[in-house]
C-alpha cells in the first residue's frame, strides 16, 4: 500500500455495507467509484489522499491487523470473534447504533426441559454417557462459543463448523444445537428454535475501527473526527 494514501476499509455487502456508506453522506463525504456499484475501490474527493476498498467485513478485521487498511468498520463480535493477537492491533473508535445483533444459543423448541445452561449442561453429560459421544454446536463462531460454555461449566460439546445457514443445522441431523447471531430473534422461531435463557454470549454493533500500525500516520485522526 502507497504509505501516504489513508486506506479505508469498508463492508462489501448487505446492510452494513448501506448503513455505513450513510455515515458518510450524512459527513457530506461522497464516495466516488470509476466503474459504478460493482467497484471495489473508491475515493473521496473531499480528502484526496483517502482509498476506499470494500471488503467482507471479517476481511476488514484481517486486514486492519496486518496494517493494509488503516480505518475500517466491521462488526464487534468480528472483531472478539478473532485471535487475541489480530484483537491486539486494532483500536476501536467508535461505536455505532446499527448492525445491532446477539450472539445466542439456541435450541429446538421440543427439548421442554432445557431453559438453561445448567440444564444444558446434564443434557451434555448425557450424551455424553448414553450416546457415546458429544453434544454438537452448529456456529460461525467457535472462538466466542467455545469461551462462553467453558466459563459457564459447560465442557461435554462438540463444535460443528457452520457454512450456510446455521439455524437448519439441529434439524439435518448436523448438530444438535446452535449458536449464532440474530437480531430479532424472528429467523430463528421461524425456524422452530429458542434462545437459552441464560444463553446470550455477546452484544454486537457497528464499529469504526483503526490499525494500530497507522496511529503515527497522518490525517488518520481528522478522518475519524469527521465520521
Amino acid at each position: 500500500m502507497t504509505k501516504n494514501i489513508i486506506n479505508i476499509g469498508l463492508p462489501s455487502k448487505g446492510r452494513l455495507k448501506h448503513d455505513t456508506i450513510n455515515i458518510f453522506k450524512k459527513n457530506k463525504l461522497h464516495i466516488n467509484s470509476e466503474r459504478g456499484e460493482r467497484d471495489l475501490f473508491g475515493y473521496i474527493k473531499k480528502i484526496p489522499n483517502t482509498k476506499i476498498i470494500y471488503l467482507h467485513a471479517r476481511e476488514c478485521i484481517e486486514q486492519l491487523s496486518l496494517g493494509n487498511i488503516d480505518i475500517g468498520f466491521s462488526g464487534y463480535d468480528l472483531l472478539k470473534e478473532s485471535e487475541i493477537n489480530i484483537q491486539n492491533n486494532i483500536l476501536i473508535s467508535k461505536k455505532y447504533n446499527f448492525g445491532n445483533a446477539n450472539l445466542v444459543l439456541a435450541i429446538p423448541d421440543l427439548w421442554l426441559d432445557v431453559q438453561t445452561l445448567l440444564d444444558l449442561d446434564e443434557v451434555a453429560d448425557e450424551f455424553k454417557k448414553k450416546k457415546k459421544r458429544l453434544l454438537r454446536v452448529a456456529t460461525k463462531y467457535p472462538n466466542l462459543t467455545r469461551k462462553f460454555l467453558y466459563s459457564k461449566g459447560v465442557t461435554q460439546f462438540q463444535l460443528v463448523n457452520s457454512l450456510g445457514s446455521t439455524e437448519v443445522a439441529p434439524f439435518t441431523g448436523t448438530a444438535e444445537i446452535i449458536s449464532d447471531i440474530t437480531s430479532t430473534g424472528a429467523t430463528l422461531k421461524a425456524n422452530n428454535l429458542r434462545i437459552l435463557k441464560d444463553g446470550h454470549i455477546l452484544k454486537s454493533q457497528a464499529c469504526l475501527m483503526q490499525s494500530k500500525l497507522s496511529t503515527k500516520k497522518t490525517g488518520i485522526k481528522k478522518i475519524i473526527n469527521l465520521l
